[in-house]
């Protein structure tokens, strides 16, 4: 009677319940590896460690869940578009962000669609994979040091082409890090403000100024 209210054919399956909880563990296992020790700890973006959690949940359960009903092609390309449509509603996430996003929602499907035809063995295999070339390249040495961060600039000026050495030098003196690119995105002329995004690598602006300079400087005597 209670399974017949809520559209189920039975109300408990000790089987069915393994096999979620199974899929659930590993999937948030390797999760909780991508999102919490390789990208919390190096960007602390509490808000988007949620978002990944969320979404690797909510996809894993849809994969679990409708792979045993029946779906039309048309149902399932819509429910693709709204997904769509929320992504594109949203606010300008980085590139980055949007990896992880992918590779949260990519464990969650595999773990969810994975049937009798992939072995344990191939299903963990591809997991750590994944893992471990995410974790390889986010947390080597020379990459720790590099990134980008938005910044709301002053000085329209130094944005004209041909000024990019003096805009560089002026970013890394302001941030404390050596610039190596900018990307301008949008450009407000009533606040006399720009909206860029500074690149940079971990030796400090001011050690690289140095250098050269100390090479130019004629010796004592």
């Amino acid at each position: 009677m209670i399974g017949d209210a809520f559209g189920t054919e039975e109300v408990w399956s000790t089987w069915d319940f393994v096999k979620l909880v199974s899929r659930l563990g590993i999937d948030l296992v390797f999760t909780w590896i991508v999102v919490s020790l390789v990208y919390g700890r190096l960007y602390r973006n509490r808000e988007l460690i949620f978002t990944c959690y969320i979404f690797n949940v909510i996809t894993l359960a849809l994969c679990l869940l409708l792979r045993k009903v029946p779906m039309e092609l048309g149902f399932a390309l819509g429910l693709f578009a709204v997904f769509g449509i929320l992504r594109y509603r949203t606010e300008e996430i980085r590139t980055r962000d949007l990896t992880y996003l992918f590779i949260v929602i990519g464990l969650a499907i595999l773990n969810g669609v994975a049937n009798k035809k992939i072995s344990l063995a191939e299903l963990l295999t591809v997991d750590v994979l994944i893992v471990a070339i995410t974790a390889a390249i986010e947390l080597a040495p020379r990459n720790r040091g590099s990134g980008h961060a938005p910044v709301l600039y002053d000085n329209l000026a130094l944005l004209r082409p041909g000024r990019e050495a003096e805009l560089h030098a002026d970013l890394g003196q302001r941030l404390g890090v050596q610039v190596v690119r900018v990307q301008v995105h949008r450009i407000d002329l009533l606040r006399d403000a720009a909206e860029i995004t500074a690149h940079f690598v971990a030796a400090p602006a001011a050690a690289a100024a140095a250098a050269p300079k100390s090479d130019a400087d004629p010796p004592a005597g």
